[in-house]
């Protein structure tokens, strides 16, 4: 298996998400990425001696369930979102805006991961250490080059920039990049799909009706605070004459 992508001056082309996955997930191999001359970055479970490749991420056993990051971290202190002002649901659709263009990621998905992992609280964070409004690990905010992770702009970008890097890794592959983003694409490739974990499929599927809601509302304030689904219908009863 092997994918690529280009950069551009910098910038990361890519395609948008279209079809199912195309390509077997390994259970167990590691991941190594590189560079050729013409500046495609290739990510390939077989270097096949290529002493340009790296390893980019190290397969083995699967990491925890997110479930299993409901007791806090050592060095984290929670903050669970609280800003209720409507107006926090354009209040950053500039650097949401630019982040989606520059890393070619719809923003309507933008939206949809941050209404769901941090309701659009740059404060937000989780039990794990996840933080701001796109709920960034450190760990992979470093990968992302984010230099200040509680930035609401630094963390958009870092956040969709990793939706970049899942959605080439899975092939544009809508759900599992979600997934990916909620368990890590580790996870992802450990199980061949959407790992087992309840939270992450509840996550999945939280992400993209918001997404699509965001696709099909005009009004970022109305597509946020709509619920997910409507209200089921009242049953009423009456005895039989």
């Amino acid at each position: 298996m092997a994918l690529s992508w280009k950069r551009a001056r910098g910038l990361v082309l890519l395609a948008a998400f279209v079809g199912p996955l195309a390509w077997p997930l390994s259970a167990s191999a590691d991941i190594y990425q590189w560079i050729d001359s013409d500046g495609v970055v290739h990510f390939t479970n077989r270097p096949t001696g290529n002493p340009a490749a790296k390893v980019y991420l190290k397969g083995g056993a699967p990491g925890a369930s997110p479930a299993a990051t409901a007791t806090v971290r050592p060095g984290v202190t929670p903050f669970a979102p609280q800003d209720r002002d409507p107006a926090r649901y354009t209040r950053y659709d500039e650097h949401i805006r630019q982040a989606a263009a520059l890393y070619q990621i719809p923003e309507s998905l933008v939206r949809a991961v941050i209404k769901v992992e941090s309701d659009y609280d740059p404060r937000a964070v989780s039990y794990a250490g996840a933080r701001g409004l796109m709920q960034l690990m450190p760990e992979t905010a470093d990968r992302m080059q984010v230099k200040d992770i509680n930035d609401p702009r630094e963390n958009i970008f870092g956040g969709v920039r990793y939706l970049r890097v899942l959605a080439n890794m899975f092939n544009g592959d809508l759900e599992l990049s979600v997934a990916g983003y909620n368990a890590g694409e580790n996870a992802v490739m450990q199980y061949g799909g959407i790992p087992p974990y309840a939270q992450t499929r509840d996550y999945v599927v939280k992400v993209t009706k918001f997404y699509r809601r965001y696709k099909t509302i005009p009004d970022a304030v109305d597509a946020s605070l709509a619920p997910p689904d409507p209200p089921p219908s009242a049953v009423v009863t009456t005895a039989a004459p």
